[in-house]
């Protein structure tokens, strides 16, 4: 009996073993896709990463990403490694992407998601790409389950939110950000800008459109450059301190990815927070 169970245990050690060298292994050249290949593919899969994969203040993954090699972001270093499969986004380096296509690489490029729905598509296309849909489907189940809570605190009172970036940039309707804020039950207080993605604003104008709150990635008091100096302004600072701003981390919001289900926890938690 107990060889039996010997020879029964090495035939799954075998099996599996089979089925990962099956595995496509892969590289990525966008932050984005890094975000997406490190939550879905085995880590054996992962044959390196773009430039920018362990910049923490934009990769929600960086950390982990320091046990994948670090590309350079041209297609020379990628052909070494010989991966069954490079994923990109669109708008990732063209002239590189036609080279490892004119070389015979497999390129997958994806978009730049715009809304909570993109997001999920991406999830479902990078689950095909690393051939783990479980994964993907799992990833969304929880981006849905963190959707309905945000909803939960915001249904609350009816909010218009501003999304406020460097040197005024604010988040228009066809934005990643306002579907997130959509999602949860709250108003891009910009839509009456006529932004579709998103532009400048004047201090003046963003403290007409008096929004309830303010979303800003950071919240350090600290302007390291003239761009971030305009969200610590001497005016705005009067009309939006910290009880009046929402604060969700760059790195939860600037590609489509898992990290959505926490930038909406986070949005529930800091909604509760200025609301008291």
């Amino acid at each position: 009996m107990f060889g039996v169970l010997l020879l029964a245990a090495g035939c799954l050690t075998l099996q599996a073993a089979a089925q990962a060298a099956e595995l496509p292994r892969i590289a990525s050249i966008n932050l984005c896709t890094d975000q997406l290949l490190m939550a879905l593919a085995d880590p054996s899969q992962i044959l390196g990463l773009s430039p920018y994969s362990r910049d923490a203040a934009r990769s929600w993954h960086a950390a982990k990403a320091s046990r994948f090699a670090r590309l350079s972001g041209t297609a020379e270093d990628v052909l070494i490694l010989k991966p069954d499969v490079v994923v990109a986004g669109r708008f990732t380096k063209l002239a590189t992407r036609q080279l490892l296509k004119d070389r015979g690489v497999q390129v997958v490029e994806f978009d730049a998601a715009r809304s909570l729905d993109d997001v999920k598509k991406q999830l479902r296309q990078m689950g095909e790409v690393t051939q783990h849909p479980d994964r993907a489907t799992a990833e969304i189940n929880r981006l849905d389950a963190s959707i309905a809570r945000a909803h939960q605190v915001a249904a609350r009172k009816p909010y218009r939110v501003l999304a406020l970036s460097r040197r005024g940039w604010v988040s228009g309707g066809d934005s990643l950000t306002s579907s997130l804020l959509a999602n949860a039950g709250l108003s891009n207080a910009a839509g009456a800008l006529g932004f579709k993605s998103g532009g400048f604003s004047s201090l003046e104008t963003i403290i007409s459109l008096k929004p309830d709150f303010i979303l800003v990635s950071d919240d350090s008091g600290f302007a390291e450059d003239e761009g971030s100096a305009l969200l610590l302004h001497p005016a705005l600072e009067r009309f939006y301190p910290a009880s009046k701003r929402i604060v969700i981390p760059e790195r939860l919001t600037v590609c489509g990815g898992p990290m959505l289900a926490e930038a909406l926890d986070r949005l529930a938690s800091e909604l509760e927070r200025v609301d008291r």
